[in-house]
């Protein structure tokens, strides 16, 4: 999914856990370089995450990538991220905080050089997953650092600040994103990782003092963390596999392998002494239901996002630059509005927030999935950024705190853990999943296409045939704008592309409507018990 749309639960729930009762602001000695440290370091991976989604069409291209491929470049972070996110915050309570972090951004940065020297799309997709079990030790950690050495009022206007700072740079991510792949090169997306993470370790080995939970466990879940990490990558090797294939027997396998893994990545975490994830939280009512309104929204968010820098660039010919802003007004109002609507819950409840939210995003995807061909920017992409953006400031806070009101308040971390693998795991799935659904719309309307155009010779309907692959992406290659009927298929493309995004959206705008009646669950109810 795209990181422009902020997690659950990721800064809140650390806000929760702060002692209610505290009055005194205690911080650090060093508390400024703490919150430095947290600040630049998460800021990597959320630039990271916007950024190259941004730079996918244009790397495709230059790496001469399958729409596949293409898809692992943002799958294999993805993956690793989703499955080890949990293994990584428990690593830093038992082994050091600081300790952990530092080693979390030291990995996300050499990984990031591999992806700036990257020749091949299977060596950028190698670099990525592992950048991904770097941000799963260093992501969890931020928040971790400030809660361990921050408290009371201190604590909040820490989180507070580090808030601030995600919000801006998520805005800054895609912008910055496009404008270096339109004037410099996508290597750049990950080479300005390096001075940022060179300014964060040094920070860490001078300023930082070690914090630890001295009552953690030294058990490490391996079994679990195996488990989930077999079984989501099976799942999206097999769901991505069988993408425009007829029948693909592996795919399939691969998908029932995944299922498999998973299932008993569940039966693990149930016998497990010291899981990396509670199952025991989910007894709440409330915390399931909102868990599964999660899985049901950000897979619509992360499934559909991950298509539209496609759309953009390789449909509607927008230089990398616009198409990196062109989602500027929905984080613009989401950042204005989710504290108001983050009150709400205090005086009306969730639900309404929660619905009213859910509707709005799913109008948000109907109005994206007819914006056809060629239309200006105000009428079709903007008004959809902006409903997005509306419906994103409704739900966003008030899904955080339903969430953290149903566990008790010394579980408020777990919780936003596991909620944050939750919403990052169904972005994981959905962009394979919808992968499927835009593959086969795709295909269909380019051979309804090409069929119904009598100008087309048998020559260029056989180059189609063997770009296939890459095209799928709404990609043009090289040997097909030089053909000699490149223009028609050229236009071809682009119409069926833009036919596989329509359902692509609408996909999305359905799973949005079927999170909308989970907000009308009893335990959603002002005044209900969470559990």
């Amino acid at each position: 999914m795209s990181a422009s749309v902020k997690r659950p639960c990721e800064a809140e729930a650390w806000q929760r856990a702060a002692s209610p009762g505290a009055q005194t602001a205690q911080a650090p000695r060093n508390g400024t370089w703490l919150l430095v440290a947290a600040i630049v370091g998460s800021s990597m991976s959320f630039i990271d995450g916007t950024a190259v989604n941004v730079a996918l069409p244009v790397l495709q291209r230059e790496l001469s990538a399958s729409s596949a491929n293409a898809q692992w470049v943002v799958e294999g972070y993805s993956l690793f991220l989703s499955a080890l996110i949990l293994l990584g915050g428990s690593f830093g309570d038992r082994f050091g905080r600081r300790l952990v972090y530092g080693c979390g951004i030291a990995l996300f940065a050499a990984a990031s050089l591999g992806c700036a020297l990257a020749r091949s799309i299977e060596w950028l997709i190698a670099a990525r997953c592992v950048q991904g079990i770097g941000a799963a030790l260093a992501t969890p950690g931020s928040l971790a650092l400030i809660s361990a050495n921050f408290s009371g009022e201190a604590r909040g206007r820490a989180i507070g600040t580090w808030s601030g700072f995600s919000a801006i740079t998520s805005v800054i991510g895609p912008v910055l994103g496009g404008w270096l792949v339109q004037f410099a090169s996508w290597r750049f997306v990950f080479l300005i990782n390096l001075p940022l993470a060179a300014f964060v370790i040094a920070i860490l080995w001078l300023r930082v003092g070690e914090s630890r939970d001295e009552a953690a466990s030294r058990r490490v879940d391996v079994l679990g963390a195996t488990l989930a990490t077999v079984g989501l990558g099976a799942l999206v090797y097999g769901l991505i596999r069988v993408q425009g294939a007829t029948f693909d027997a592996l795919g399939f396998a691969a998908v029932a392998v995944g299922g498999t893994a998973l299932a008993g990545f569940i039966v693990a975490e149930a016998r497990e002494r010291n899981p990396m994830m509670r199952l025991d939280l989910f007894a709440s009512r409330r915390f399931s239901a909102a868990n599964l309104y999660t899985l049901l929204l950000y897979a619509a968010l992360g499934g559909s996002l991950f298509f539209v820098p496609f759309d953009l660039i390789n449909v509607q010919g927008y230089p990398p630059a616009y198409a990196g802003a062109a989602l500027l007004p929905m984080i613009g109002i989401m950042f204005a509005l989710s504290r108001f609507s983050g009150g709400l819950v205090a005086r009306i409840g969730p639900r309404m927030p929660l619905g009213i939210g859910a509707l709005l995003a799913a109008a948000g995807f109907a109005v994206f999935a007819f914006a056809g061909v060629g239309g200006s920017y105000w009428t079709t992409f903007f008004p959809g950024a902006v409903i997005l953006g509306l419906g994103g400031a409704a739900f966003v806070a008030p899904l955080t705190t339903t969430v953290l009101d149903a566990v008790d308040v010394s579980h408020a971390g777990i919780a936003s853990g596991v909620n944050n693998a939750v919403s990052r795991t169904a972005g994981l799935v959905a962009v394979a999943a919808l992968g499927i659904a835009l593959a086969a719309t795709f295909s269909t309307s380019l051979a309804r296409r090409t069929a119904a155009d009598h100008r087309l010779a048998a020559a260029s309907l056989a180059l189609l045939q063997r770009e296939h692959a890459r095209i799928v992406a709404g990609s043009i290659p090289r040997d097909i704008r030089a053909a000699r009927q490149g223009a028609l298929l050229t236009a071809a493309i682009r119409r069926a592309y833009a036919d596989g995004f329509r359902t692509t959206m609408l996909l999305a705008a359905l799973l949005a409507l079927l999170a909308a009646p989970l907000a009308l669950d009893p335990s959603f109810a002002k005044n209900a018990s969470s559990r």
